[in-house]
């Protein structure tokens, strides 16, 4: 069986309503409360660590001259409208 990964304890601020509300969250899905808290640290470093990527894949694709054609943005356009 694998060992559990070490855990660290932070203290962070909060508005009451939003505590509230973690804790509401909390009882209704019968997980405490560093349950949500870390699901919601994980989702948010997710979202933000592939963005921080494709952002710096986009400088690295523009410093390199990597640029879409017209007729590839026009094409794109078509598809989004």
């Amino acid at each position: 069986m694998p060992s559990p990964t070490p855990k660290e304890v932070i203290t962070v601020r909060i508005a009451p309503r939003k505590r509230a509300m973690l804790d509401r969250l909390a009882r209704a899905t019968d997980r405490d409360r560093s349950y949500i808290v870390n699901a919601a640290i994980d989702a948010y470093l997710a979202v933000h660590t592939w963005q921080i990527k494709h952002i710096k894949d986009g400088i690295r694709q523009a410093e390199a001259g990597e640029f879409a054609t017209d007729a590839e943005v026009a094409a794109a356009y078509k598809r989004w409208r």
